[in-house]
């Protein structure tokens, strides 16, 4: 998993279409534990903690695509 870890880190520092999902992706993690934390959550934070997942799902999805156009580009 090392690899890995490394290979997201270089996109952090060279690909500012990943490094703003990761920024978007952190923003919605924070959001979402502080939804998450509330002892009586309001339906409109219940349905902010859907979006929320969804959002961040989303992300991924498009981060985790950037990954793979990168590896499969680098050199083995």
């Amino acid at each position: 998993m090392g690899q890995l870890d490394e290979v997201k880190q270089e996109l952090l520092r060279t690909n500012d279409a990943y490094r703003r999902l990761y920024d978007q992706h952190q923003a919605a993690e924070k959001r979402l534990s502080e939804l998450t934390h509330r002892s009586l959550p309001s339906p409109e934070d219940e349905v902010e903690e859907k979006r929320l997942k969804l959002e961040k799902l989303a992300l991924k999805d498009r981060m985790e695509t950037i990954l793979r156009e990168h590896r499969a580009g680098a050199p083995a």
